[in-house]
């Protein structure tokens, strides 16, 4: 079934998405908190329901799962093949504070695999999308952007503005008593994803707590880009729609 999504129609969805989220981005929008602490505005809950909307519509078929919905028991997700997957603002301390770095992410999973995704940043306009075997792109424009061909005397490391943890700098320590040079590229959102998948940065180290539709959209970009997401400490691939949404430690790389 995952072959009828076309990626163009996909990018549409996200650039108007995106348009709805400029339009609270342009004024004062009230904050909300929800049980763990983490924020929400009404430019997330109405992005999201346009999105959901013009899922349902384009591909009736297909249930859905964003972080803004009522979350759906694993006893009844646990049988999709298929599913879309929805962040509708990743980046949400982000744009609230009016830094640009936030995104608008929707992908498609199959088998636990994503095999579509499109990340966009509406206030950058820079649109990442890709589709396995079409390849992943940036505006179009077929990443990855460049390679670097001596990783043993120079790395670019890409972590979080907010949630960068003690054993991520502890990993980002270890490269650097390794690494002749490190350059090291704070930025918000599912960006940082999409900076390895461009070969701007080499590595991303997230050791610290991210949920399965923070890093799907970006997922399918850095895997059509020829990169990969892998566990901490096991090497396994990333997989989706666990029992616990919750993900693992992870390397992009």
């Amino acid at each position: 079934m995952h072959s009828i999504v076309e990626r163009k129609v996909i990018t549409e969805i996200a650039q108007k998405a995106g348009a709805i989220t400029l339009a609270w981005y342009q004024k004062e929008v009230s904050v909300a908190y929800k049980a763990d602490q983490s924020p929400v505005t009404a430019a997330d809950l109405a992005a999201n329901q346009f999105i959901c909307q013009a899922l349902g519509k384009a591909y009736p078929d297909i249930p859905l799962l964003s972080e803004e919905n009522k979350t759906i028991p694993y006893c009844e997700r646990r049988d999709w093949q298929t599913f879309f997957l929805i962040d509708p603002i990743d980046g949400t301390k982000e744009f609230i504070n009016h830094s640009d770095q936030f995104t608008v992410n929707i992908a498609l999973i199959h088998g636990g695999v994503p095999v579509l995704g499109v990340v966009y940043a509406p206030a950058l306009k820079e649109m990442y999308s890709a589709c396995q075997g079409q390849g992943a792109f940036k505006n179009d424009r077929r990443l990855p952007f460049k390679k670097n061909a001596n990783p043993e005397q120079s790395l670019t490391v890409v972590a979080s503005k907010n949630h960068l943890s003690v054993e991520t700098e502890h990993f980002i320590q270890d490269l650097m008593d390794g690494t002749e040079k490190v350059t090291l590229k704070a930025i918000g959102s599912s960006l940082k994803l999409c900076l390895v998948a461009t070969g701007e940065a080499d590595l991303y180290p997230r050791l610290s707590p991210t949920m399965e539709w923070d890093t799907a959209a970006a997922h399918a970009v850095v895997l059509a880009a020829g990169k990969q997401v892998l566990q901490y400490g096991t090497d396994e691939p990333l997989v989706y729609n666990k029992a616990d949404l919750l993900n693992p430690w992870f390397i992009v790389q």
